[in-house]
């Protein structure tokens, strides 16, 4: 039976220990009556993208967009409708003018030539003087404010005229024809300029180009913006994982530059003083040994008993364990530098070290090589190690190591089926020196250091170590790296 995940084990600790009706948004619960700037709030939570670079880019697009169309809904309704009205207009009173000439005018053919030479000479309005009907009814074209003007002012201008209009049919052109007469009709084909304002396509495509250059252009610098703030976040995760931060340089905005910089400084104190603590812990180390090696000088020499002189040599073996450990604790893994490693390597590498470890216990291992994952290899072998240890000390008979990775994260998990811990104490026993003598004595015959220094060791690679009752009836400790 397989152990529910860590993640499983937050969420259900979480929806445990939020009330009911509850909702958490962000950490923050919502008032006893929302109001409407909350609920705006959480919308905006969430439906907006997480990455500071989609939502620069959204403050950057979505203005020109309703610019766009602000100015596209002003044009449209104050330059193109107008433009259209006053044209159309005009072309239906100079159509009324030649009908009310030809109505006062004798009806000749001569002056009917006349009539037509006057208006395409002064005029160009295209008028042709034809015999015959008015072409049936043509349906009219859906959303066309042309042929609405038209037909609206041909029959202000030329009442009682019986007329017939096509605005679609000739490319660029408009056919009107007007019977004057009974079997006379004036057909005017007059290009569509003359009654539309044909420039607005025009005007609408510059529009949308010069704004895809102007986002393009906006584009280019604001990557450029956010490029510094990216790669600043990047090297804080990796420094906060124990990574090597290489080629980082204070780039961008003054007020980047200055996070930067302090970013920096940080890190340079934080490296001065691990290595100021690792210096003096050297000479520590040195000069408690030159003691410890003094004393067993001693001791070879002593005359006494002997069992005495064993149990005074255990003392002293004793004291240089205890040493070694507080030593481990403090200077931690911190000079060595990360690298891509086989976790599923490295787990068969412990359990030929936890042989002498075993006592007839049996240890599986569970994992699917290749597992890469960007550790301290020896670092990390050592916070294995010390779970497997001590998973092997106060098991029964059996402890199971698996590792895998799920998202992006790294599990090493490290089971047992010995006596257990109260939950209550699962954070207790990470503390430095804590044994609980009456439950599993960690560390027996040592210093209370090992879950200590695991942690430690596994919270420098920027993961944590969780404990929970394992499906074997012991205990479950879980290793998550982020990778």
């Amino acid at each position: 039976m397989n152990a529910p995940s860590v993640q499983e084990r937050q969420k259900e600790h979480t929806t445990q220990a939020t009330p009911a009706g509850a909702q958490n948004s962000g950490g923050r619960r919502p008032p006893s009556r929302p109001t409407l700037w909350w609920r705006f709030n959480r919308f905006l939570e969430r439906h907006l993208p997480e990455g500071l670079y989609k939502r620069a880019m959204l403050i950057v697009i979505l203005p020109v967009i309703l610019l766009q169309a602000i100015m596209t809904g002003i044009f449209l309704e104050r330059h193109w409708e107008q433009v259209t009205k006053t044209l159309s207009k005009s072309l239906a009173r100079e159509i009324g003018f030649i009908v009310a000439l030809y109505d006062t005018g004798p009806k000749t053919e001569n002056a009917l030539k006349q009539l037509e030479n006057l208006a395409n000479t002064h005029l160009a309005i295209g008028l042709r003087i034809e015999r015959g009907s008015l072409p049936p009814p043509r349906p009219k074209p859906w959303f066309s404010i042309l042929h609405y003007r038209l037909s609206k002012y041909v029959a202000r201008y030329v009442p009682r005229r019986p007329f017939w209009i096509d605005t679609v049919g000739r490319s660029g052109y408009v056919d009107i024809r007007i019977q004057v007469d009974e079997g006379l009709i004036f057909r005017f084909l007059t290009p569509q300029k003359r009654a539309y304002a044909a420039s607005t396509y025009i005007f609408i495509l510059l529009m949308t180009g010069i704004s895809l250059i102007l986002l393009l252009i906006a584009v280019i610098f604001l990557h450029k913006q956010i490029k510094p703030i990216l790669r600043l976040a990047e090297a804080a995760q990796a420094f906060g994982k124990g990574r090597e931060v290489e080629n980082f340089e204070p780039r961008g905005a003054a007020e980047i530059r200055a996070a930067a910089e302090a970013f920096i400084n940080m890190k340079r104190r934080i490296e001065r003083h691990v290595e100021q603590r690792t210096a003096m812990l050297a000479g520590v180390s040195h000069d408690l040994r030159t003691i410890l090696t003094r004393f067993r000088l001693e001791l070879s020499m002593l005359e006494c008993d002997d069992d005495t002189l064993r149990a005074m040599r255990e003392d002293v073996d004793e004291m240089q364990k205890m040493l070694e450990g507080y030593l481990a604790f403090v200077r931690g893994a911190e000079s060595e530098a990360t690298e891509e490693t086989d976790v599923c390597a490295l787990l068969k590498a412990i359990r030929a070290d936890a042989r002498h470890e075993q006592e007839g216990r049996t240890l599986e291992i569970h994992c699917t090589p290749p597992l890469p994952a960007v550790v301290r290899p020896g670092a990390f072998r050592r916070a294995v190690f010390n779970l497997l240890a001590n998973a092997l000390r106060h098991a029964k008979s059996h402890v199971r190591v698996s590792a895998h990775k799920d998202g992006q994260y790294l599990y090493v998990i490290v089971e047992d089926d010995g006596p257990g811990i109260p939950p209550e104490d699962y954070e207790r026993v990470f503390k430095p020196f804590v044994r609980l003598d009456d439950a599993r004595n960690l560390d027996r015959a040592g210093t209370g250091l090992g879950l200590a220094i695991a942690r430690d060791i596994v919270q420098g690679h920027g993961g944590d170590i969780e404990l929970d009752k394992s499906d074997l009836g012991g205990l479950k400790a879980t290793i998550r790296i982020p990778l």
